[in-house]
């Protein structure tokens, strides 16, 4: 998929996303540093802010910890629901990065969270065999494959990870959903995810696909929405200023609709990730959901 193709994807879905609200001046910057000073919390997106596929970005892992220094608060906040969040912290520790564990918040945890509340249900999963199911013990779940029974069986749809998904196993998923209508939740709202070789394709593509399909509107938990960010504020006092925190990411209709969805600023990157150096002007004009701030890099 390319750079136009991914993007004319998100505005397809833009129905099922937040509207966007007044937006910012997108004030051109270098990098973190130079908007160090306006902040105190800082919510990072990983893919294209952290790194691009396994590996970190040059210059960030420092940059990060010059903030940790300083004594901002630095959170990663991630649509990447594939993968616990320990295999995450150990994953951000390889690239060089010091989270504890409260301070990393991912759409995989925004479910969990939500399930607390939901009926006790025998979940059908997107999930990856590689990525496993750890911290989803207590569910009881169901890995969707090529077998069309347990598709037939479960009482609802997780759409987890994608990176194992397939034409046939969307198929099957699309005709069950035809033939009886169930809850299908979402915790990767994301359409495409940067990558070292261009764009890989998220749970949220199959995601619009079936509701384009069977009319089903799926539960979308995680970037842009504002339950992930539900769960961020409850680890920060209840008194903070929101003016002095901002979202930084490299997606218009994630990150920065996310940001203006909690009522933060947001912060664009532009040379890496999504637009990996694109002209960002045009998209922000088309789309309408301006950031803050534009940052070249990190």
């Amino acid at each position: 998929m390319t750079l136009e193709e991914a993007f004319a994807a998100y505005e397809a879905a833009r129905a099922r996303l937040p509207e966007a609200q007044d937006g910012g001046v997108s004030t051109r910057c270098v990098n973190l540093d130079d908007i160090a000073d306006q902040f105190d919390v800082f919510l990072l997106d990983a893919f294209g802010v952290l790194n691009i596929g396994e590996h970190a970005i040059p210059g960030v892992p420092e940059r990060v910890a010059g903030l940790q220094a300083k004594g901002k608060r630095v959170f990663v906040v991630t649509n990447a629901a594939g993968y616990s969040n320990a295999t995450l912290l150990a994953k951000y520790a390889r690239l060089g990065y010091t989270f504890a564990p409260e301070s990393v918040i991912s759409s995989r945890m925004t479910l969990l969270h939500a399930l607390t509340s939901e009926p006790k249900r025998h979940w059908g999963a997107m999930v990856s065999k590689a990525a496993g199911l750890a911290d989803l013990e207590d569910i009881t779940l169901t890995r969707l494959e090529e077998d069309r029974s347990p598709y037939a069986k479960v009482d609802g749809f997780l759409c987890l990870g994608a990176a194992e998904w397939t034409q046939e196993r969307q198929a099957l998923l699309e005709e069950a959903l035809l033939e009886r209508p169930r809850p299908v939740l979402v915790a990767n709202p994301d359409i495409v995810a940067p990558r070292e070789n261009g764009f890989s394709t998220e749970p949220g593509n199959y995601a619009h696909r079936l509701a384009d399909k069977t009319g089903i509107a799926p539960k979308f938990y995680g970037k842009p929405f504002a339950n992930i960010y539900d769960l961020v504020f409850a680890r920060l006092e209840n008194d903070i200023d929101r003016s002095r925190v901002v979202m930084v990411g490299d997606s218009l209709h994630t990150d920065i609709l996310g940001a203006q969805t909690a009522g933060i600023s947001s912060a664009l990157i532009s040379g890496f990730g999504f637009f990996a150096g694109a002209e960002v002007h045009a998209p922000i004009a088309q789309s309408g959901i301006r950031p803050d701030f534009v940052l070249e890099r990190p």
